[in-house]
């Protein structure tokens, strides 16, 4: 009974309903309803923003409902959270067309963001204006940064320095400097450049007004170089030079630090007016040099490792920080050593005693020929001056020879004692490397290890006795020209004795020598006014001269043309 009652009711609410519709519809012609469906769609121009409704997803498309006749497609990737899109939710879209082939209209959801956030944009940032954004992605000459809208950001306006890829700051929140607003393109240039630069100057202008020589401060490793690594105290750079990097050896700054790391370093210097600032950061640790000579007394025997070798020597690292070196002369007293690897090499432990220590100069003097007997000590008790020595020619220079009178102990013969009469100016004329000769000590000295050695010294020095009495002043004796020179001749008086002929004066003699002029020199008019046939004095030839003055020390006897 209740059913039948409530369906009664239904049907009379029908009734009720359709009656009311068919009356609306009575009240408007065709050319009614043509305008109202008109009117309906009038607002949807292209180029607007319009009020949206997500009807479905399928796959990569979004269905939107904006109340028009037809719905729109939306790309999922516009949105920018994809995950987060709901059926239902409502959206703000732009209006590209009404309709496309397919009879749908075309929508886009980024453009429609853009918009209102170049609205917001131009609503609350001119230029000059510090903005903040992420770097989304690398385009033609650039990046693109995003602070609500995507707004470009040039290559060259990135940073201060110039950096290799500046694909490295994609994904980085950076702020930066508004620098051109083009509104008609809706287009905004932004500087991060110009915002760190101004940002680097209000810091170096506070760093320099405020900083203290001997303060410990912070900074980022920027550059590193041979010669130093420059820190980015924030604002400014100083240098941190290589010898203020370690007490020790350092090859390369790069052994210590490298690019980007935080280092703390102490201020040594500042130079306002150049704007410079001189790091230290060896200073931060105790100076191992201090008290240096107590810790390496003179004399001492210390042992430490062959860090590195240059042609004059060897250093040898002591302790972190304190090295020493071993002069290529205080490796051995009698090896004759052309380069200190002969002796040492890199890595090795040796022992050597400390020669002198310059604490001002943070040098220390070493040697490994101290660790033995001086043999050239023992040199003046086994070798007399005078004695007579067998050796060996070891080797030939200008001004004399190197005998080898026991293996390490040299002796000089020196050009002006190997003849007494003959004048030797190439030692190599009379004397041949490896040859076996005999010599005397002439003199000995153990501390500049030297022994000068004599081969005249082997007989009497005839100056004293027979050629004073052969060849006295005034006598007239012969001999044979062998040389010519410019103002006279040297002449052989016999063997290995020469004497020089002076020709300073004219005479008729010297008028028919050749001074090594190809020229024949014309003899004097004869009696009737003939000519003389000139002749030619050459070497070889035999001349008769007169002894006009003995010179002993210089193994030399003078002669004139007779009269």
């Amino acid at each position: 009974m209740v059913n039948k009652n409530i369906m009664e009711e239904v049907g009379l609410k029908e009734q009720e309903i359709t009656s009311e519709v068919e009356k609306i519809i009575g009240d408007y012609s065709t050319d009614s309803l043509t305008k109202l469906y008109e009117e309906s769609i009038k607002e949807f121009k292209t180029g607007s923003i319009l009020k949206g409704k997500i009807l479905n997803i399928l796959g990569n498309d979004v269905i939107v409902d904006v109340g028009y006749k037809s719905e729109g497609l939306i790309p999922l990737h516009e949105f920018p959270e994809p995950e987060s899109v709901k059926v239902g939710d409502g959206i703000d879209v732009f209006l590209e067309s009404v309709e496309d082939e397919s009879g749908l209209i075309v929508l886009s959801k980024s453009r429609a963001d853009r918009l209102h956030g170049w609205e917001r944009i131009i609503k609350t940032c001119k230029e000059g204006d510090t903005v903040k954004g992420k770097v989304t992605r690398k385009i033609k000459g650039g990046l693109l940064v995003d602070i609500g809208i995507p707004v470009f950001l040039p290559a060259s306006q990135s940073d201060v320095r110039r950096i290799q890829d500046i694909g490295k700051l994609i994904g980085q929140v950076i702020e930066c400097k508004v620098i051109q607003i083009d509104t008609q393109r809706m287009n905004i240039i932004v500087s991060r450049r110009k915002l760190l630069e101004e940002q680097r100057t209000t810091s170096r202008n506070k760093l320099f007004a405020e900083a203290k020589e001997g303060e410990v401060v912070s900074g980022v490793v920027k550059n590193i170089a041979d010669f130093g690594v420059f820190i980015d105290l924030g604002g400014v750079d100083g240098l941190l030079h290589i010898t203020d990097m370690n007490w020790g050896r350092v090859s390369h700054p790069s052994e210590l630090v490298t690019m980007d790391q935080k280092i703390d370093v102490k201020i040594l210097r500042i130079d306002r007016e150049k704007n410079r600032i001189a790091l230290g950061l060896k200073q931060l640790s105790p100076n191992p040099w201090e008290n240096i000579n107590d810790k390496y007394p003179v004399a001492t025997k210390v042992k430490g490792k062959i860090v590195n070798i240059l042609p004059y020597g060897a250093f040898v690292e002591l302790n972190p920080g304190i090295e020493g070196l071993i002069h290529i002369s205080e490796m051995s007293w009698t090896k004759r050593i052309t380069h200190p690897s002969e002796m040492v090499a890199i890595g090795d432990i040796v022992e050597t005693v400390v020669i002198s220590v310059n604490p001002e100069k943070q040098e220390i003097s070493l040697g490994m020929k101290q660790l033995e007997e001086n043999p050239w000590m023992k040199v003046a008790e086994k070798y007399k001056v005078g004695a007579k020595i067998h050796g060996r020619v070891r080797n030939i220079t200008s001004y004399g020879a190197f005998i080898e009178i026991e293996e390490g102990i040299d002796g000089l013969l020196h050009v002006s004692d190997i003849s007494w009469t003959k004048k030797v100016t190439k030692p190599a004329d009379v004397i041949k490397k490896g040859d076996k000769i005999e010599a005397v000590i002439l003199s000995i000295d153990p501390e500049k290890k030297r022994v000068s050695l004599g081969v005249k010294q082997l007989t009497p020095n005839p100056w004293e006795t027979i050629i004073p009495e052969k060849y006295k002043v005034g006598n007239s004796v012969s001999g044979k020209i062998i040389k010519m020179t410019a103002s006279g001749a040297v002449v052989e008086l016999e063997p290995n004795l020469e004497g020089y002929l002076q020709l300073s004066k004219p005479t008729p003699l010297a008028e028919r020598l050749t001074n090594l002029s190809p020229d024949v020199i014309s003899g004097q008019a004869g009696e009737g006014g003939e000519k003389e046939e000139s002749k030619k004095i050459k070497a070889g030839d035999t001349v008769n001269v007169i002894v006009a003055e003995l010179q002993p020390e210089e193994c030399r006897i003078i002669l004139n043309l007779p009269n």
